[in-house]
């Protein structure tokens, strides 16, 4: 039984986890949305150095540029954060699982102990009744014997009491 749970519970964690596939891929997306982040970072401090108006002031346009790529990153922050939840979702959900699959296991080797202990206490009366048989057994052939031992001296006595009477019968007949 202890062979059996031990294979069982092998082979719940040889499965492939599809929970971390989509954990890792997850992962994979964020890691690559901080990439463009950083790169539109880098655009966006490009063009506050941009100065194309007159005696190198900025103009409208270059503010307008920069407003639209700070804008661009707003938006990718948010990105990442609704990524980030999903991501700290999967990982709760293997938590979750990895704690579920422990109380499977634990509720079945206690199961599997609770039976063996049962099977155990069940032989352990079946032996004591074998040997409380076995000695009535042995009380019953010892009774048995003994008295056919006195069946047999009684058939012997009425047996010679018997010849003993038929003789004094006939000693008495001829006398």
């Amino acid at each position: 039984m202890l062979i059996i749970t031990c294979l069982a519970c092998g082979s719940i964690y040889a499965q492939p986890n599809t929970d971390s596939l989509a954990y890792q891929n997850q992962r994979q997306k964020i890691n690559a949305m901080l990439a463009a982040r950083s790169a539109k970072f880098d655009q966006y401090d490009a063009s506050l150095s941009k100065h194309t108006g007159i005696f190198g002031m900025q103009t409208k346009k270059d503010i307008r540029r920069s407003n639209d790529i700070l804008m661009d990153i707003v938006k990718t922050d948010n990105d990442i954060l609704k990524q980030t939840k999903v991501l700290l979702t999967f990982k709760n959900n293997q938590l979750d699982s990895r704690v579920f699959q422990q109380q499977t296991i634990q509720t079945k080797v206690h199961e599997t102990e609770s039976n063996v202990l049962a099977y155990m206490n069940t032989i352990n009366k079946l032996r004591d009744q074998n040997d409380k048989l076995q000695a009535g057994i042995k009380n019953a052939e010892k009774g048995q014997s003994t008295m056919e031992f006195w069946l047999i001296a009684v058939i012997f006595l009425f047996i010679i009491t018997s010849i003993l009477f038929v003789l004094s019968k006939k000693r008495a007949i001829k006398m």
